[in-house]
């Protein structure tokens, strides 16, 4: 839902960076992987280990470049199909480390049941973008959904920002609403491949 509706707003007030970044000759593709790197080793350093508030601050940062490297693409007329390709890879990556550090640090303290949100957070998160992606490939859509990437990161992330600051029980609400959220969402996804589907098909008899 925020990818549709605020990305054309964040797009437009990146401009002046994504030109600078650009003109700088930095390249999406390196502001990619350093955004996931930085995820991916901000996850295994802080949430691995329970400190929540200095892990969600440094992994916020990084998940921004994400947003940061568009931006340097259309500014410098740089975006390509590799480029997709790599971004799309790379938040899959970032994603499955913030929720395999959240979930490491739980099954190290025995908590089974914030373990298990956490692993199906992670399946449903993964198996939320495939659908999109095997739609896509298929020459449909599936962009809908309560809780596309944005909202995923931002419910876990305030949910770890909140338990670093001392707020009890937020991050076992935070885990167990987006297994709900996305668990909504997949069916949203295949309800919608399966919708355009059917419409399709009459489409292609006639063509034939």
């Amino acid at each position: 839902m925020l990818n549709i509706h605020a990305r054309a707003a964040v797009s437009r007030a990146l401009v002046p960076l994504g030109t600078s970044l650009a003109k700088a000759g930095i390249t999406p593709d390196a502001i990619t992987l350093v955004g996931t790197v930085g995820a991916v080793a901000a996850s295994a350093v802080f949430l691995a280990h329970g400190w929540w508030f200095t892990g969600t601050m440094v992994i916020t940062f990084f998940v921004l470049l994400d947003i940061v490297d568009g931006a340097v693409a259309r500014a410098g007329g740089r975006g390509s199909v590799f480029g997709a390709v790599l971004d799309s890879s790379c938040d899959r990556i970032a994603d499955a480390a913030v929720f395999g550090a959240v979930a490491w640090y739980f099954a190290e303290h025995g908590q089974r049941w914030m373990l298990l949100a956490a692993l199906l957070c992670l399946i449903l998160g993964s198996l939320t973008s495939y659908i999109r992606a095997r739609a896509e490939a298929a020459g449909l859509t599936a962009t809908v959904g309560v809780a596309e990437r944005a909202e995923r990161l931002i419910i876990v992330l305030v949910g770890t920002g909140l338990t670093g600051l001392g707020v009890p029980f937020v991050l076992a609400v935070a885990l167990w609403l987006l297994v709900a959220a996305s668990t909504v969402t997949v069916f949203q996804r295949f309800a919608t491949v399966w919708t355009q589907s059917k419409a399709q098909a009459p489409r292609e008899r006639a063509d034939a």
